[in-house]
């Protein structure tokens, strides 16, 4: 497992890129920055500390997929952290078997530091070796869009 680290600095309050990270308003600014890893990219559940949350998007046949995870913390405006346990195959919950296992332990953490109302936003990751290339292509275009929608 690899740490990746990205980062952003938005011109907004740390409360309003929050929100619209996780799109606690509206789900569609959630929708919005995360398009760029998958068009159809939403989530189901909650982002309550302890809950489990769906991250789920179709692919290009239409079949759902995506993460079961757990919302291990959650600070308000400040912290975030979200626990990867599992895979959506369809509307079937795959939380054990070789390929969970990659992924076992696996976090991705938000933080939001305000100064002079500039938020930065830091996300630290975890990531199997194969998703690498991927992560580091989309999360910089995903966080100019959460950019672009928090300065609006």
């Amino acid at each position: 497992m690899q740490k990746l680290q990205f980062k952003k600095e938005i011109k907004a309050s740390a409360q309003k890129v929050y929100e619209t990270m996780l799109g606690l308003k509206s789900k569609s600014t959630y929708e919005y920055w995360t398009a760029a890893f998958n068009p159809t990219s939403t989530y189901e559940g909650s982002w309550e500390k302890g809950s489990k949350i769906l991250f789920v998007g179709e692919d290009e046949n239409g079949k759902k997929g995506g993460m079961v995870s757990e919302i291990v913390e959650h600070k308000p405006a400040s912290f975030v952290s979200i626990r990867h346990y599992g895979f959506l195959d369809g509307d079937t919950e795959i939380t054990t078997g070789e390929q969970v296992e990659q992924w076992a332990g696996g976090h991705e953490n938000y933080n939001f530091q305000e100064n002079n109302g500039i938020t930065t936003v830091i996300v630290d990751m975890d990531s199997i070796d194969d998703y690498l290339d991927y992560f580091n292509n989309s999360y910089p275009k995903a966080l100019d869009k959460l950019k672009e929608i928090s300065e609006q």
